[in-house]
């Protein structure tokens, strides 16, 4: 069996996206028979395949394992900031996917994001969620779930700003879940939860407490200016829970170009509609849900493994 070192610029103990694949993929990895170190950078120990999860933020370790190890195979996993922002503007994530063997990405949309020519050793990994928890939302209010952390890459308030379109829906409750990783993301939570009673900001919650809410919220709102492949929407798809999401290629990846629940990035109208549809319209909740159904398997542990095994298998013969 061989030595994997697995990379993240997520450290030990961090509730970010990133982190948790790192430790599911070393956890299939582990299960295959292989041995499997993961860190924030690769410290030079020897290895037969590399994984570095973001083209900018682990460059340093792709560009140190390639010099030491010129044949050795070598896999970059793109993360959101990656293919949507990092790319057009940043030559150390371009030498990264140049470097590399095989490209991983999350979502099958995020191969358009790439260069035609690079686009025959791009894999598609989507993300899981192992769980057991069916949802369960509660009776007699209509509670909508915001879960992640509280930075601009999320537009983490727009579920909020929707409120003010929604008056005449008083049984209406906005969960946040995420801590706050500015001091301007802090005020405005605050100032949020001071001016509007229907709005409860709970902070970072451990992540068996954040499916819970999420198995006990009639909807999850995913309002990202961008996404790589949203764990949480692989979480809500698996526990039932229908997502409104924003119409951004990383959401589309996911849920699939057909799905009802889209509304247009920073447009807190057009979700305010799509909450009252799904509030006071069964036959429209009951589609949302259906449509989300659709996507389950995809987001099973088992596909996952699937996935990673086959692509293990092509490198390492």
């Amino acid at each position: 069996m061989a030595r994997i070192s697995i990379v993240t610029p997520a450290k030990a103990g961090s509730r970010n996206g990133n982190r948790h694949t790192a430790q599911r993929w070393a956890a299939f990895a582990r299960s295959l028979g292989h041995r499997v170190a993961l860190g924030t950078e690769w410290d030079g120990r020897a290895c037969d395949l590399l994984v570095a999860l973001h083209a900018r933020r682990s460059h340093a370790s792709v560009e140190r394992y390639r010099a030491a190890h010129p044949r050795a195979p070598l896999v970059v996993a793109l993360t959101g900031t990656d293919l949507y922002r990092d790319l057009p503007a940043s030559a150390e994530a371009r030498r990264s996917i140049e470097l590399a063997d095989r490209l991983v990405v999350l979502q099958d949309e995020a191969r358009r994001a790439l260069p035609a020519r690079l686009r025959a050793k791009t894999r598609v990994i989507y993300q899981s969620a192992d769980t057991a928890l069916r949802a369960a939302p509660p009776r007699g209010r209509l509670r909508v779930l915001v879960s992640g952390h509280l930075r601009e890459e999320k537009d983490p308030f727009r579920a909020a700003a929707a409120l003010e379109h929604l008056r005449d829906l008083p049984r209406l409750e906005l969960v946040q879940l995420g801590a706050a990783l500015s001091e301007q993301m802090q005020a405005q939570a605050e100032d949020w939860a001071r001016r509007e009673p229907r709005y409860r900001r709970l902070g970072a919650r451990s992540h068996p407490r954040a499916l819970g809410w999420i198995a006990r919220s009639h909807l999850l709102v995913v309002s990202s200016a961008m996404e790589g492949g949203a764990n949480v929407i692989a979480e809500a798809a698996r526990i039932g829970t229908p997502v409104l999401a924003s119409r951004i290629a990383g959401n589309r990846g996911m849920l699939g170009r057909a799905y009802p629940g889209y509304f247009p990035f920073g447009d807190e109208r057009a979700l305010a509609r799509l909450i009252a549809r799904a509030g006071r319209e069964p036959a429209f909740y009951s589609r949302l849900k259906r449509a989300l159904r659709a996507r389950r398997a995809l987001f099973a542990p088992t596909a996952e493994r699937h996935a990673l095994t086959a692509l293990l298998g092509e490198l390492l013969r």
